[in-house]
């Protein structure tokens, strides 16, 4: 028989030899290596007794707690399919995954039972636990009883492992199908690439229904035998207490930006720390310099999504280069990117255009969209990621990649490209200002006319038409905003991303 290429057993791999350390410390409690083994063990062994058959869906939305982590880890050993739904979705967003991914298994809290089981019933669903944030739920009593002893299913590595849904905010929600081959490659490189080691702490404090939180940061640790300090949300009094003991912590942009609003945050916090990451989001390059400036540290930036994992990172270690803010950095080992134009042609250095991605951490395809699936591969197998972005430029080695957009967030008016990062980062660079986002609104005459919004920082006001003089002095006229709106903060969604489709929305028109 080949070797089990189970994502489990390639976890486990680096599991430490003292299986009595602590692997997961929480506020209340801690579990050791032993602990995790025999927690998915008696979950998996109540999977299996559901007699469900291999690669049923299991569909989850708890809240974070250690024992939603095993749960994931024994959904992987009992050879079943993990599907983890955002804890901010409501009953009729959850009403169309459970009817696409007809789940064999459904697992809500206490209190959304009354609507989750009917609901769960009702799209085929024939089993419905629960599992709270405490821990606690039908789940762990029916786990109790089970052996602690699991042999974990043999998976072939193009096996689904998990499914992913994306955030659908323009159009029909996909579920990007990830394979153990996927997930363990990306894990496997990021482990080598960030120079995990087994005495690292992580502090994390990110959701688990997310590839940041529960494959790039859980992945990691696991993998390296490290222990995780378990926050359930940033919570920066937790964080400035807990991150004197850590080496390692993984963020959205927000967290580092509430950080560093605490008088609290300096270098003696960060006396252990070696690694800062930061992603699922742009990082302003004002937050990048001054973080760096308080801390002594450098946060490392990286690129990825759900349907590839990680797809490029700022170095680690500094003989491979420096970490450039406003840049993604180079292609993780064994996966290629290339900048293309509209018809697939690479496109020199320092011009903008659509980013490519080919390599083993590329997903199987979309569930249940063969002509989607189709759609998003090149006829040579690179996958369209949507973004824009660049490769090189001014100052910036031809390796590293520069994300300026989403192609769907591309602006064209009056026949002209407009890449909204290329103004943002002129207006952040303004005075007083925090953030801005740049949107396409339309227009009769142009098709689309440019719209700014943006931030002021606390305690400060903008002057929208000051801003708007200074853009005339440095952008071409085609680029400029036909409008200026100040706001007190951006829509984002769960890992930090701005809405930028709850702002054209909102100011379709130009007044």
């Amino acid at each position: 028989m080949e070797r089990n290429a189970n994502l489990y057993t390639v976890l486990q791999s680096g599991f430490p030899a003292d299986r009595q350390a602590v692997a997961i410390e929480t506020p209340a409690c801690a579990y050791s290596w032993q602990d995790i083994d025999a927690i998915s063990s008696r979950i998996a062994n109540l999977l299996r007794s559901l007699a469900v058959p291999a690669g049923s869906r299991v569909a989850v939305q708890v809240d974070k707690s250690p024992e939603a982590l095993m749960l994931y880890l024994a959904t992987l050993r009992a050879g079943l399919v993990y599907l983890p739904l955002n804890t901010a979705y409501h009953e009729a967003e959850v009403a169309y995954f459970l009817e696409d991914a007809e789940p064999a298994v459904v697992i809500c809290p206490d209190n959304a039972i009354g609507w989750c089981e009917p609901l769960a019933r009702s799209k085929g669903a024939a089993h419905v636990l629960t599992l709270n944030a405490d821990g606690q739920g039908s789940l762990m009593r029916a786990a109790a009883g089970q052996d602690p002893d699991f042999v974990t299913a043999h998976n072939a590595p193009d096996d689904l492992a998990a499914i992913l849904y994306t955030s659908g905010t323009t159009g029909r929600s996909k579920g990007a199908m990830l394979t153990h081959a996927n997930l363990s490659s990306n894990a496997l490189t990021l482990k080598s690439y960030w120079g995990w080691r087994s005495d690292d702490v992580l502090l994390h404090m990110l959701p688990i229904f997310h590839v940041h939180g529960l494959f790039v940061a859980s992945h990691g640790a696991l993998l390296a035998g490290a222990r995780m300090i378990w926050l359930p949300k940033l919570d920066v009094d937790q964080a400035l207490h807990y991150l004197p003991r850590c080496t390692l912590m993984m963020g959205v942009p927000t967290y580092y930006v509430r950080l560093l609003a605490d008088a609290r945050f300096d270098r003696e916090t960060c006396r252990h720390m070696r690694l800062f990451i930061s992603g699922s989001a742009p990082l302003l390059v004002d937050t990048f310099r001054e973080f760096q400036a308080r801390s002594g540290m450098t946060i490392l930036e990286r690129y990825g999504m759900s349907e590839t994992g990680m797809i490029t990172s700022n170095p680690y270690d500094s003989a491979r280069g420096e970490r450039l803010p406003g840049t993604v950095g180079p292609a993780l080992p064994g996966i290629t990117v290339r900048v293309v134009d509209d018809v697939d042609q690479p496109l020199a250095a320092g011009e903008p255009g659509h980013v490519q991605v080919r390599g083993p951490n590329v997903f199987a395809g979309y569930w249940r969209m063969p002509e989607k699936t189709r759609q998003e591969f090149t006829l040579d197998g690179w996958f369209r990621t949507g973004d824009i972005g660049v490769l090189g430029g001014a100052d910036v080695p031809g390796d590293y990649l520069s994300i300026v957009g989403r192609s769907k967030d591309l602006i064209i008016t009056g026949g002209y490209n407009v890449y909204p990062k290329e103004i943002e980062m002129v207006i952040d660079a303004m005075p007083g200002v925090q953030e801005s986002a740049v949107i396409g609104v339309p227009h009769p005459d142009f098709g689309e006319a440019v719209v700014a919004v943006l931030v002021p920082r606390a305690g400060e006001t903008v002057d929208a038409g000051a801003v708007l003089a200074g853009l005339k002095v440095g952008l071409a006229n085609f680029k400029v905003p036909k409008k200026i709106h100040v706001i007190d903060a951006l829509p984002r969604n769960a890992m930090g991303k701005v809405q930028k489709n709850v702002l054209r929305q909102r100011y379709a028109s130009l007044p």
